[in-house]
């Protein structure tokens, strides 16, 4: 089995001073961890994350960027920005950016692409609504996202993107997608990059699962077969917590 990606995604939460004491919190809890950590906080958190885990195996990301390089775009952040800074990571089309800011499969396309060109990883999220999958549109949602939100990113590219499947109906609700569910969600998603990129690409892609992801119910989805790691909400906040997740399998 591959090592997994276990990413946290604090939201807007944490300001300077608490989101130093997590983070050196964090760090003896994780620096034997055999997965690869990675913490997404605000944009006002990210020059003391980058400097608190410099030389641990603690991984800093951001939680958007823009698609344009500079430009009148008030209030947005360039990936280059991100670069110098030291991020090596952003959160790209998460549920709640589509769900409350617009976000659209194209503005994902466009973001993945500057962020790819600017040399971070983009960590990308498709997912269904609760309607779309008791109507039994989550194949033709989820097939919709990764056909338009990757329609120009390149197999050299893929390999630096890890993908999230966050079903929107699990995302802050506690609600968690069975273990099966999960793993039948994204065995079908490798599927459709199987199809556009071949199935070695598929197979090598990182797939995470993202909703309520917790320390109770992580060893399980962690341990099936096509999960390949986690991108974490509310249980990233609390050190002890991430850190369960983090050795969970």
């Amino acid at each position: 089995m591959k090592n997994k990606i276990i990413a946290g995604n604090w939201k807007m939460n944490k300001t300077r001073a608490e989101a130093e004491a997590l983070i050196k919190e964090l760090v003896p809890l994780v620096a034997d961890a055999r997965n690869t950590v990675i913490i997404c906080v605000p944009f006002t958190d990210l020059q003391s994350a980058v400097e608190l885990t410099r030389g641990t195996n603690i991984h800093v990301g951001a939680q958007n960027c823009h698609w344009k390089e500079s430009g009148a775009f008030t209030g947005e952040i360039a990936p280059s920005m991100l670069r110098e800074l030291g991020v090596e990571y952003v959160v790209i089309g998460h549920s709640e950016r589509r769900t409350y800011f617009g976000e659209t499969d194209a503005t994902v396309l466009a973001r993945t692409k500057a962020a790819l060109n600017a040399g971070l990883k983009p960590i990308v999220c498709i997912g269904e609504t609760l309607a779309e999958r008791q109507s039994g549109k989550m194949e033709e949602v989820l097939t919709r996202q990764v056909s338009e939100g990757f329609k120009d990113v390149t197999a050299e590219e893929l390999q630096r993107v890890t993908v999230a499947y966050e079903p929107v109906w699990a995302i802050g609700t506690g609600v968690t997608a069975t273990d099966e569910q999960a793993n039948d969600a994204i065995k079908y998603i490798r599927g459709v990059f199987a199809e556009k990129y071949g199935k070695a690409a598929a197979e090598a892609l990182y797939i995470q699962y993202g909703g309520s992801m917790n320390d109770g119910n992580a060893k399980g989805l962690l341990n099936m077969s096509d999960v390949d790691g986690g991108l974490i909400g509310g249980a990233s906040l609390v050190a002890s917590k991430f850190a369960a997740i983090v050795h969970a399998h």
